[in-house]
């Protein structure tokens, strides 16, 4: 399932490709790429290294211009996509100058917003986000995985219906990144953003999402569209289940398949 069945999407990406100059030689790094999300949806993008999957977000939230197809939010092609939606990229980029509050409201502040307003407001999710007590604080003193939540605050403070979220967690322990996926689950459900997220990780794909999405190697496009049926609210025993094991092994399959290793 490629096309968005209930128009309009929040988000939906139609035939989108993407290539590069490398020393002169034409690269192609996405090839016709087709996904949506639904508002409110949690939707997953995995696929092996270099197959694009940074900059099809690089695309999505202006960064990079696509050579061809289009990029639709809310079933129109906005007029301007730098802020349209949120980003976190792989890294925190935490400003070790600021201290968590005031990194956390650099959107708002960037914005020209009302900054005690934007304070107040951080100042009330710091609980929420495992922050309390730590919004004077500098960055070099924050755990990994509070770096991470900090800069998921930051995400959720630009007040945008769309969130990309390339790889959060990749960077971070097992015990730490099992517990931030339950985390995560918890904050989305409240706020019930529409989420897309990139990870290396099967297992987590499972876990976290609505939709995942494969993609093959470079040039990159979508294998395999598998809707996640799994109840929520999910907790850790759903791994254990023979529907999650069954997801799981379609989604290997999928990127461990002739075509992927050609």
């Amino acid at each position: 399932m490629n096309s968005c069945p209930d128009a309009p999407c929040k988000i939906e990406l139609r035939n989108v490709s993407k290539g590069f100059k490398v020393n002169g030689v034409p690269l192609k790094a996405l090839e016709d790429i087709n996904l949506f999300a639904g508002a409110g949806e949690f939707v997953s993008i995995v696929g092996p290294s270099g197959c694009g999957k940074s900059t099809l977000f690089n695309i999505i939230c202006g960064l990079l211009e696509a050579d061809a197809g289009q990029v639709l939010l809310d079933g129109e092609i906005p007029p301007r996509r730098v802020g349209a939606v949120g980003y976190m990229p792989q890294k925190d980029l935490l400003l070790p100058w600021r201290s968590v509050l005031d990194n956390v409201i650099l959107g708002p502040e960037v914005r020209g917003e009302d900054l005690a307003a934007s304070r107040r407001e951080a100042r009330e999710l710091l609980p929420m986000f495992g922050l309390e007590g730590f919004a004077d604080v500098y960055p070099a003193l924050l755990s990994g995985g509070m770096k991470q939540r900090a800069a998921l605050l930051r995400t959720f403070l630009t007040h945008r219906e769309v969130l990309l979220l390339d790889e959060p967690f990749g960077a971070l322990d097992a015990l730490t990144r099992m517990e931030l996926q339950e985390w995560l689950l918890d904050v989305w459900a409240r706020f019930r953003k529409t989420i897309l997220f990139i990870t290396h990780d099967v297992d987590e794909a499972v876990f976290l999402s609505d939709r995942v999405y494969v993609l093959t190697p470079r040039p990159g496009h979508v294998k395999l569209a598998q809707a996640v049926s799994l109840p929520r609210p999910r907790r850790r025993a759903a791994v254990a289940s023979s529907e999650f094991a069954a997801l799981r092994y379609q989604l290997l399959d999928a990127l461990s398949s002739r075509e992927n290793a050609s």
